[in-house]
């Protein structure tokens, strides 16, 4: 009986990460590379790495099997909720660079900025407050 009743508890208690309390807060996470399109702008056939990682900066994924190619990744998340997510992959023949392949949403600095301030945030309804709106002032 005890061992059910441990079995019951760690359950209950697991199955709390999937619900959302109200009242807790999640944090702002912004991850990665800001890439501008002014720094994309600057990138031209023929650069050496040394070159490509002052304007670009360090890339967040050099992948050890494949030395060829680094990759540029921003992400911005509000909550749970990703907001942004931006990509810039960059490929090396050699030690030149040969090309590269971006997402479409590379944008401007000034403009990244004030758009990610005036975007409209969705509040998200946890499962916790779907079940007891009826009671007030619970979410």
């Amino acid at each position: 009986m005890r061992i059910l009743c441990y079995a019951l508890l760690a359950s209950l208690i697991s199955a709390c990460g999937s619900i959302g309390f109200p009242g807790v807060y999640r944090i702002d996470v912004e991850q990665g590379n800001i890439v501008t399109q002014e720094m994309v702008d600057q990138l031209k056939p023929g650069m050496d790495r040394r070159q490509v990682r002052y304007i670009l900066g360090t890339p967040l994924v050099e992948d050890s099997f494949d030395s060829s190619r680094w990759d540029y990744i921003y992400i911005v998340r509000k909550g749970r909720e990703t907001r942004e997510q931006k990509w810039l992959s960059v490929y090396f023949e050699g030690d030149q660079l040969s090309r590269f392949s971006a997402s479409t949403n590379i944008t401007s600095a000034e403009s990244s900025e004030t758009s990610s301030e005036t975007a409209p945030i969705k509040p998200k309804t946890s499962i916790f407050c779907r079940i007891f709106k009826i009671i007030p002032g619970v979410c």
